[in-house]
C-alpha cells in the first residue's frame, strides 16, 4: 500500500507467536513451589501483556508471596522450556520475510525480557530480518511507555510519520499513541484494545502483511 519504506514495530506474544502454553506452564510451576493450585490456561493468558513482574503479581492472586521472587521463579521455569510448545502464528514467517524483501524495516518492541525474546528470534530464524530487538530490561521503561518505540525509531532512522506499531494489546496501542506513531491491532491475538482506537484493525497477521505488500 505504502510506496515509501515503513518501519514496523512488532509486539511478540500474541502478535508473532502463540506462547500461551509455555507461559502458563511456567506460571503454574511458580505457583506449585508455593503450594498453590494451577491456574487455567485462559486465566494465565488474561494476565499476560504487561511484563513478567505484573504477570507474577496477577498470578499470585493475593497469595502472601514476594512478587519479585515469584517473577524470578516464573522466568527461570520459562527460560528452561521457552520453545517447548510455542509456535509462530499462521502467516507470520512468510509475512515478515515478504515485508523485509519489499524494503520495509522491522523491529521488535516487547515487554518480554530481552534475552528470552532474542532466544525466541534465533529459534524461529527471524533475527537477521530485524534492524532492532528491544525487550524488557533493554530500555528504562516498558510499554505502554513510548520510550521503547522512540529508541527503536532512533536506531532505525525512522520518524513517527513512517512508523507503525503492530500488536494485540492495549499497551501496544497506548504506546503507539504516546509515541505519535500509527497503530495496528491484530484481532487474532490474546489481548484486547481496551479504550484505545487503533488506526487499523486486521483479523490476522496475513491480512496485515497483505495491506503493505505490492499487489501481484
Amino acid at each position: 500500500m505504502n510506496a515509501a519504506p515503513q518501519l514496523f514495530l512488532f509486539d511478540l506474544d500474541g502478535t508473532l507467536i502463540d506462547s500461551r502454553a509455555d507461559l502458563a506452564a511456567a506460571t503454574n510451576a511458580m505457583r506449585a513451589l508455593h503450594g498453590l493450585p494451577p491456574l487455567p490456561l485462559d486465566t494465565v493468558t488474561a494476565y499476560v501483556g504487561d511484563g513478567i513482574r505484573v504477570l507474577a503479581v496477577r498470578a499470585l492472586e493475593g497469595a502472601a508471596v514476594d512478587p519479585d521472587l515469584a517473577a524470578r521463579e516464573i522466568s527461570a521455569a520459562y527460560a528452561e522450556h521457552l520453545t517447548d510448545r510455542t509456535i509462530a502464528y499462521p502467516g507470520v514467517d512468510a509475512g515478515l520475510r515478504a515485508l523485509r524483501a519489499a524494503g520495509h524495516d522491522l523491529a521488535l518492541v516487547t515487554n518480554k525480557p530481552g534475552p528470552l525474546a532474542r532466544r525466541l528470534f534465533d529459534h524461529f530464524g527471524w533475527t537477521p530480518l530485524f534492524a532492532a530487538l528491544l525487550g524488557g530490561g533493554d530500555t528504562a521503561e516498558l510499554k505502554p511507555s513510548p520510550l521503547p518505540l522512540q529508541i527503536a525509531m532512533q536506531r532505525t532512522g525512522h520518524a513517527p510519520a513512517t512508523t507503525w506499531m503492530i500488536g494485540d494489546h492495549h499497551t501496544d496501542l497506548e504506546a503507539a499513541r504516546r509515541a505519535g506513531v500509527k497503530s495496528i491491532y491484530l484481532a487474532s491475538g490474546i489481548g484486547h484494545p481496551g479504550a484505545e482506537k487503533p488506526d487499523l484493525v486486521c483479523p490476522d497477521f496475513a491480512a496485515f502483511a497483505s495491506h503493505f505488500l505490492p499487489r501481484a
